[in-house]
C-alpha cells in the first residue's frame, strides 16, 4: 500500500487504534501488540511479545479456547467473559486469517462493557424527552399542592387525612420528577482531585443516618491510592444509592454485611466519544452485598430507566447512578459471585494527574 508524504504509516494507525491488536504467531504465541491491547490486558508490549495469549487471557468457555488451538481461521464473537491478570471482564473478539502467512492471525479485543444498546446522541435524546415532560409536569402538581393546602386550613384537625395525603402523594410525585430532570442534564458537572475515603464515609455516614438498624460495613480501602479526578458531590450521590442498595439487598440475610473496597487497577479504559481519545480509568471503588442478588432477567437492563428489582422501586436510582459515573468520564458494572453468595457493583474512575 504506497502511503501518500505526511500521511500516518500503518503503523501509526494501528497504534492510534482505540481497540486492543494483537499479532498472533502460528503458535498461538504473541509476536506484537497495540498500545490498546496494553490497555485492555493491562501488561506492557515488552512483557506480551513472546507468550502464549492462552497463558495471558483466560476463556471459561472452553470452545473459544478450542476454536483458538484449532484451524479455525476466522472468528467473531460478543459477550465473551475472559480472565485478565486476576480480574473478569466481557470482551468482544475478531480472529482474523492472514491468507499470505500461513498460521499467523489478527486477534482484535474490544471492552464489550464498554458498549452502549443506543449511541450517546441517542441515549441524550431519549432521556431529554422524559425531563422535558417532568418540567411541563411541575407546574399543576404546585397547583395541586397549594390547593390542597387551602383547603386543608378550612377544615378540623381530624379532617385533614385527605389533604394531608394529597401533599404527601404530590411532594412523592416531585421528588420522582427531580429524578427524571437530573437524567435529562446534558452539561456534565465540573471534576476536579479529591481523597476519595473522605467521599467514601461521608456516603457511609448519610446511609447509616437514614437507617432505623445498625448496617455493618466492612472497609477494605487502599490507603496509597492517589487523588482521583471527579465531582465529589455526584461521586457521593452515586456511592449513597450504591450503598443504600446493598443495604436494602442484604436486610433480609442473618448476618446482613457490606464490603467497600478500593484499590489500583491497571488496563483499564473507557473510549469517550467526546473527547475522541480513551480515558484510563485506575481508580476502582467497589460495593459489595451478600443479599439473595439481582433478578437474572433484569441484570443486563438495570442501569436502564424505569428497570427495578424492588417490589415498589421506581427503576431511575442506578439509571441516575450510570449517568453521573459517565459524566466523570467513569463506568459501573456488577456481577454475581454465586458460588460466594456476593453481588459486586464496581465504579472505574480517572486518577488526578
Amino acid at each position: 500500500m504506497q502511503v501518500e508524504p505526511g500521511t500516518p504509516d500503518p503503523r501509526e494507525q494501528i497504534a492510534g487504534l482505540t481497540f486492543g491488536l494483537i499479532l498472533l504467531a502460528p503458535d498461538l504465541t504473541i509476536a506484537q501488540v497495540n498500545p490498546g491491547g496494553e490497555n485492555l490486558i493491562g501488561r506492557s508490549a515488552r512483557r506480551l511479545v513472546g507468550v502464549p495469549l492462552l497463558d495471558v487471557i483466560s476463556f471459561p468457555d472452553s470452545q473459544i479456547a478450542e476454536r483458538l488451538r484449532g484451524e479455525e481461521t476466522q472468528l467473531v464473537a460478543r459477550g465473551v467473559p475472559i480472565t485478565v491478570e486476576g480480574r473478569s471482564a466481557l470482551i468482544n473478539l475478531t480472529v482474523s486469517a492472514l491468507p499470505a502467512h500461513p498460521g499467523w492471525r489478527v486477534v482484535t479485543l474490544s471492552d464489550a462493557g464498554q458498549e452502549e444498546r443506543m449511541g450517546e446522541e441517542d441515549r441524550a435524546v431519549a432521556l431529554r424527552g422524559p425531563a422535558v415532560l417532568a418540567h411541563e409536569i411541575k407546574n399543576p402538581l404546585s397547583a395541586i399542592r397549594g390547593a390542597a393546602q387551602l383547603v386543608a386550613r378550612k377544615l378540623e384537625e381530624g379532617d385533614r387525612k385527605l389533604t394531608d395525603l394529597i401533599t404527601d402523594e404530590v411532594d412523592r410525585i416531585a421528588q420522582l420528577i427531580d429524578r427524571m430532570q437530573r437524567l435529562g442534564r446534558e452539561q456534565p458537572e465540573p471534576v476536579a482531585p479529591f481523597n476519595l475515603h473522605a467521599a467514601v464515609r461521608r456516603a457511609c455516614d448519610t446511609v447509616s443516618a437514614a437507617s432505623d438498624d445498625e448496617i455493618r460495613i466492612r472497609e477494605e480501602f487502599d490507603p496509597s491510592l492517589p487523588p482521583v479526578l471527579a465531582n465529589e458531590g455526584a461521586l457521593v450521590q452515586v456511592l449513597i444509592n450504591l450503598i443504600g442498595n446493598a443495604r436494602d439487598a442484604s436486610q433480609g440475610q442473618k448476618a446482613p454485611e457490606i464490603i467497600i473496597r478500593t484499590r489500583f487497577v491497571s488496563g483499564l479504559a473507557r473510549n469517550v466519544m467526546r473527547l475522541g481519545r480513551p480515558v484510563k480509568l485506575p481508580i476502582e471503588i467497589q460495593v459489595s452485598d451478600n443479599g439473595p442478588g439481582i433478578d437474572p432477567a433484569l441484570r443486563d437492563h438495570i442501569f436502564e430507566p424505569f428497570v427495578s428489582s424492588k417490589k415498589n422501586g421506581q427503576g431511575l436510582g442506578l439509571a441516575l447512578v450510570n449517568k453521573l459515573v459517565r459524566d466523570m468520564d467513569g463506568r459501573i458494572g456488577h456481577e454475581r459471585d454465586a458460588t460466594g453468595g456476593w453481588t459486586h457493583f464496581r465504579v472505574h474512575l480517572p486518577m488526578a494527574k
